[in-house]
């Protein structure tokens, strides 16, 4: 991943800077994004850290200093910082086994988005339209940051997020658990008359590029939102709300009209 400044908008309240910090919150469990060292700052203690991370299954990149000075401007990173979580990350089962507690069918939202105000908005309307749970990846994609958390206004509260090292994998063992999968895509078929009363995922793809091929191809049905004016597409969290109401109407029995 390229190293430049839009990568660069965490919050200082979620970076922990400076060797024994960084230590001390791998040690202590705490939830880590991702770790951050200097490149070219060879030394034992950050082998050690990041060999800790990698470890703990946590990302790591090596990054400029001048990177690192940004994320902590002021604060004497000594090389290397880590980026907290804004809040627990749940597993996949903790998902399953909410829908389970509720005596539901699963409902659950795969996001490969990029933008963290699309994240909280996905994660805000999945509270709002009663999904179990949102599962993100590790890589390539936007993890719980400040900015996502503002944005779902007080939803990661109840709502749970998986965040897994293989979205595909993590499909094919959904599938295997009889849950359906959807994912929203331009050449789907329509988005209404689909049969969602049955354990769903909703997979939502990138902003910029929408879902990789191969969770492209792992999807049992592509479903689409007309599209009547100049642009191609909506945006992602737009498209992601308008289809898990339509889940939502579906699964709760209200009519598309009034008699």
């Amino acid at each position: 991943m390229s190293d430049n400044n839009k990568n660069d908008r965490e919050p200082l309240s979620e970076i922990v800077a400076g060797r024994v910090a960084v230590s001390a919150a791998l040690d202590g469990g705490r939830e880590i994004n991702c770790l951050y060292i200097a490149k070219l700052a060879e030394s034992a203690a950050l082998g050690a850290l990041m060999a800790k991370a990698r470890a703990a299954n946590i990302v790591c990149k090596n990054v400029s200093r001048e990177k690192l000075d940004r994320l902590c401007p002021g604060v004497n990173h000594q090389g290397v910082a880590a980026s907290m979580a804004a809040s627990a990350y749940a597993e996949v089962e903790d998902i399953l086994e909410a829908a389970r507690q509720k005596d539901e069918p699963p409902l659950v939202i795969i996001c490969e988005l990029e933008d963290p105000h699309n994240l909280g908005a996905v994660i805000r309307t999945a509270e709002a339209a009663g999904a179990h749970g949102v599962i993100i990846p590790k890589r390539r994609a936007v993890a719980l940051t400040g900015a996502v958390a503002k944005a779902a206004c007080g939803a990661l509260e109840s709502v749970p997020v998986a965040r897994v090292t293989n979205l595909v994998d993590t499909v094919k063992r959904l599938k295997e658990q009889g849950l359906w999968i959807y994912g929203a895509d331009m050449q789907g078929e329509s988005w209404c008359g689909q049969d969602y009363g049955s354990p769903a995922v909703l997979v939502i793809g990138s902003e910029g590029g929408g879902m990789s091929r191969l969770l492209r191809e792992n999807c049992d049905v592509l479903v689409s939102l007309p599209m009547y004016g100049r642009l191609s597409s909506l945006n992602a969290s737009v498209a992601a709300g308008i289809i898990l109401y339509e889940i939502t109407r579906v699964r709760h029995g209200i009519k598309s009209y009034n008699k």
